[in-house]
């Protein structure tokens, strides 16, 4: 699965499959952005945006952000 590395973390997984691009953004972005992230599936740390629908680029933008964020923070 690739993935986007940030000071040697994890910043976001993702992964196409025939109806969904699965995204991974850790549990702890999920949790920030659920409100946001209810009208799709998710399961603990991904969520499913479905390929019928338009891909919602300004909330993945947000989370990428978040977890960017997080993790400058921490070093």
């Amino acid at each position: 699965m690739p993935a986007y590395m940030l000071h040697g973390k994890p910043l976001i997984y993702f992964a196409g499959y025939p109806h969904h691009v699965g995204l991974y953004a850790l549990p702890v972005t999920h949790a920030k952005f659920a409100s946001l992230l209810s009208t799709y599936k998710q399961g603990k740390g991904s969520v499913q945006f479905p390929l019928d629908r338009p891909m919602p680029l300004l909330l993945v933008a947000s989370m990428i952000a978040f977890r960017v964020e997080e993790l400058t923070s921490r070093t």
